[in-house]
């Protein structure tokens, strides 16, 4: 089956949603998601998004801030762009009908840690979903969008797919649209578009501990990378320093409850199992300090004392202060067995943020032809080595906006004929009936990625992450071309790449900076290295 739309976008998180508004203005828009489109990384965004909101604050300020966190590897021309257009992209999300958190008729503006001032505007403790509700609103009313459930992108169309194209230079490359598999009628459908926007988000499950839903498993990287795309920076894997930590792993899927930044920007004390205060060994800003830092801290507690987890204090707090700022926490928390107004909250880092990805310009155009990336599957340059706090939602915004009028002033009205495109063959394969194969393969990467690509890194743990990652690929290439695909297949085709990419981006990188940090390369060098680039060149 063959459908054709002028612009395909892969997700339903905050980029591929607000791109989709954008370009409906001017072309029809379908959107495709591989689960419930409601299912993204920004409906788990708890903490909120950063904008010079306040008339104290300043473009310098949050410029500088960013540029901090991001240990000097940031990229200056795009952070401008983040920061100084993000005011109009919080100004429309309102006018769009999201409903942030006011207090005595002004935005309330939250502080979290890396920030030099209160700029985060936020819905309570749940930011992302009050967005994504707006947003979704408004797609499902819009005439000119389609949206497409439990649709399943596998690859994106180019050269490579066509016979008597196959040998073009990688630089010259286009994308046509992409193979989707409808995972409820186990059908293939070839969609063609003018332009296709990939906004699947991130890849936490990669990580055996993460915040990440069960659908972050690096689709959207994966795809990028075959299709012979430029990927840079995926060393830089932000572990969130405090999710909820629970003894017990429901599945080898399962997330993480996040205790959001501002928790600590809260006032919250971290402490060990003894109850005592240990950031002030680490950092002058102690539990104000950029993530990475945090999550180093946590990390070198826990392997001194043994224990499972450390803890966040925020009971000297007043309990109906607590309650207001955080009801959803505190709410969670409690269907725990845990009264965060008077109990301790155990925590644990959990891989939480990829802020490398499929490079792009300043209008989220990348190195393919035809091809845009938005939101946290993209490399825009502005987190550098390390995300600033609630940076994210922010980059989403004014990238997927900035995607959308470039390709309103670019678009083409040629479609690639449908006869050059073949048709998706599936005769050679067999039914899979050995599932456990793919879900023991499944916790192999995880735990490899878990053991030696995590907080803290090594030259050895490296290499034999590699080794024994390569070996997983060898073998699922194979399982994959043989069989007839399903999800959890596909999946462990993504996460082995995404695997694959973000070991061989450490490798390069000898120097610890950000979130790569290296016990054989302990300083920062300066200049520090440049953008790591790693593509699939056919």
């Amino acid at each position: 089956m063959i459908k054709k739309t002028d612009i395909l976008i892969i997700g339903t998180g905050i980029a591929g949603l607000f791109a989709a508004l954008k370009c409906a203005s001017y072309a029809q828009v379908t959107i495709v998601t591989k689960k419930q489109k409601s299912d993204s990384n920004t409906n788990y965004a708890q903490g909120g998004i950063a904008s010079v909101i306040d008339p104290n604050d300043s473009y310098d300020k949050h410029i500088q801030d960013t540029i901090i966190a991001g240990a000097n590897l940031g990229n200056i021309k795009m952070i401008e762009i983040l920061v100084k257009e993000g005011p109009d992209r919080i100004k429309e999300l309102i006018q769009l009908g999201t409903r942030f958190t006011t207090k005595d008729g002004k935005l309330d503006l939250a502080r979290e840690g890396g920030h030099s001032m209160h700029r985060i505007v936020h819905a309570d403790d749940l930011t992302g979903a009050e967005v994504e509700r707006a947003l979704l609103k408004k797609v499902q009313e819009h005439p000119n969008i389609e949206l497409y459930e439990n649709h399943f992108t596998i690859d994106l169309i180019t050269e490579h797919h066509i016979k008597h194209k196959r040998n073009a230079p990688i630089e010259n490359r286009n994308c046509w649209g992409a193979y989707v598999l409808d995972t409820n009628k186990n059908q293939v459908i070839t969609f063609l578009s003018k332009v296709t926007i990939l906004a699947s988000g991130g890849a936490g499950q990669v990580y055996q501990h993460t915040t990440n839903p069960r659908i972050a498993t690096g689709d959207g990287f994966a795809m990028a990378y075959r299709a012979g795309a430029k990927i840079g920076n995926m060393e830089f894997i932000q572990f969130h320093p405090t999710a909820f930590y629970s003894p017990i792993k429901e599945s080898i899927f399962s997330n993480a409850f996040l205790i959001s930044e501002a928790v600590r920007g809260f006032g919250a004390k971290l402490v060990n199992s003894k109850g005592e205060q240990f950031m002030h060994k680490y950092d002058e800003r102690k539990e104000l300090a950029p993530r990475d830092i945090v999550a180093r801290s946590i990390d070198n507690e826990l392997k001194k004392s043994g224990d499972n987890c450390v803890f966040l204090d925020i009971t000297h707090k007043n309990k109906d202060e607590i309650i207001e700022h955080f009801p959803n926490i505190y709410k969670h928390c409690l269907e725990k067995g845990i009264d965060i107004t008077k109990d301790l909250i155990p925590v644990v880092p959990a891989a939480h943020y990829t802020c490398g990805g499929v490079v792009v310009d300043a209008n989220s155009k990348t190195s393919l032809e035809n091809l845009y990336a938005c939101g946290e599957v993209s490399m825009t340059g502005v987190h550098g080595a390390n995300r600033l706090a609630s940076n994210s939602l922010l980059e989403a915004l004014v990238f997927s906006h900035r995607a959308a009028m470039n390709i309103r002033d670019t678009i083409k009205n040629k479609f690639i004929s449908k006869d050059d495109v073949p048709a998706w063959d599936e005769s050679e394969t067999i039914t899979a009936e050995e599932k456990v194969l793919v879900f023991h393969s499944i916790n192999e990467v995880k735990q490899v990625m878990w053991d030696y690509v995590g907080i803290v890194r090594s030259n050895l743990r490296l290499e034999r992450a590699f080794t024994r990652i390569h070996n997983l690929y060898v073998e699922n290439e194979e399982l994959y071309k043989k069989t007839k695909i399903f999800e959890e297949l596909l999946e462990l085709r993504n996460l082995t790449a995404v695997a694959h990419m973000i070991i061989k981006c450490a490798r390069a990188r000898k120097e610890s900076r950000g979130l790569h940090y290296s016990i054989d390369y302990e300083k920062e060098i300066l200049p520090p290295q440049d953008t790591i680039i790693v593509n699939r060149n056919y």
